[in-house]
């Protein structure tokens, strides 16, 4: 399966998308050939090489004869359509457009259709998001991951007036998105960058397991404290795995000095906000004191709440931080039906092979207590069920 990975170490952009899509071996007369099918005039594609901190990426600058025109989202959809460009590219486009187009709508109060596009809806911008899904189509991309996007800070002026950095529509389309900002001044995603890449991408995370194949830098139009580049890597990935594997966080505080009646609301509230696990470990601490120590695994874009929880429902004065790489079987919840009523259990497989049926145990508590027969009995069966019934689909 080939994959691509993002880097927006500074950000992103249309241009940088499309920048970086070419500097990695996209000709741009190709680009050229198949923009062209939007029927649409008055527009030049200028590539050019530049160096942002001595490090080399391609800027592909769209130069236009025509003044900065607002569309609206229906007249964008319609040169889309009437275009002769491929059903895949077409519909990548009008992804792009439509996700810009609710997030505009909902900041601005108004219905998708009405959606008067003010930068998004100039011919630049156009050709900018529909060269990126011709890009992304010419590679053979299949799947798209990312790394956390760094999204500038201060304001920025444009056509509703001077709006703070992330500009709204565009922290409306990064909602769920790890995010973070500098002491870098001035707008590092736009709006059309982060339509492209939330549209795009799969998962914002570490860069993952793959085979790089190619890699490309587009140059953003900035002189910042750091290279103005979108880096963008493509390769190749396994598609068949006996399991997955991710990047956690552990968290461990050794406390002395709680009442233990604490923990177990510690422990509740961790796991109900998003901790993978958490558990209690005794110990013998400095001159002889029992000691618990605490540990959490969780997810890295969860850190910040576990340790805010930890700090505000616990007595530690510090929490020791490791990065963890864990190895998890593929699984899936199926509903069995027992002869105590339908029961959720988990199916765990190394590959393809079902290796475990763990039956939810809250349910079979409710089960168990209502029909007043022993706990174990309950997840036998739904142990037994699930053997027969997933076997048979």
């Amino acid at each position: 399966m080939k994959i691509a990975y993002f880097d927006c170490f500074a950000g992103i952009s249309g241009d940088m998308a499309l920048g970086a899509l070419v500097d990695l071996g996209l000709p741009l007369q190709i680009l050229k050939e198949e923009l062209e099918k939007l029927n649409l005039s008055n527009w030049e594609l200028v590539e050019e090489k530049v160096l942002k901190h001595g490090l080399e990426g391609t800027k592909v600058q769209v130069k236009i004869k025509e003044e900065k025109k607002h569309r609206h989202w229906s007249e964008i959809k319609q040169i889309i359509e009437k275009s002769t460009l491929s059903p895949p590219v077409k519909q990548l486009s009008r992804r792009i457009f439509e996700s810009l187009a609710l997030a505009e709508a909902k900041v601005h109060g108004v219905s998708v259709e009405q959606v008067h596009f003010h930068e998004v809806g100039a011919l630049d911008s156009i050709i900018d998001i529909v060269g990126f899904a011709i890009g992304i189509n010419y590679w053979g991309i299949e799947k798209v991951y990312a790394s956390k996007l760094h999204v500038g800070q201060g304001t920025i002026k444009c056509a509703h007036g001077i709006l703070p950095v992330p500009a709204p529509a565009t922290l409306e389309l990064l909602q769920g998105v790890p995010i973070y900002s500098s002491e870098i001044e001035g707008e590092l995603v736009t709006p059309t960058g982060a339509a492209l890449i939330t549209t795009v991408c799969e998962k914002f995370a570490y860069l993952p397991e793959m085979t790089v194949q190619k890699i490309g830098y587009g140059a953003g139009e900035k002189n910042l404290p750091l290279a103005n580049l979108l880096r963008l890597s493509i390769g190749e990935v396994k598609e068949k795995k006996d399991y997955l594997t991710e990047k956690i966080v552990k968290l461990e505080s050794n406390i002395d000095d709680m009442n233990p009646q604490i923990y177990q609301y510690v422990l509740e509230r961790l796991l109900l906000e998003g901790a993978l696990d958490a558990y209690l470990q005794p110990v013998q601490m400095k001159k002889s004191r029992p000691a618990i120590i605490l540990h959490v695994l969780v997810q890295e874009e969860k850190l910040e709440q576990v340790l805010s929880i930890i700090f505000a429902e616990t007595t530690t004065l510090g929490i020791r931080i490791m990065p963890l790489e864990r190895k998890i079987l593929f699984r899936e919840i199926k509903q069995v039906k027992t002869v105590y009523g339908l029961i959720d259990v988990k199916i765990a497989k190394l590959g393809e092979k079902i290796v475990n049926f763990m039956p939810e145990y809250e349910q079979c508590v409710a089960r168990a207590q209502e029909k007043k027969v022993p706990l174990q009995e309950i997840m036998e069966e739904a142990k037994k069920a699930a053997k027969q019934q997933v076997r048979v689909e």
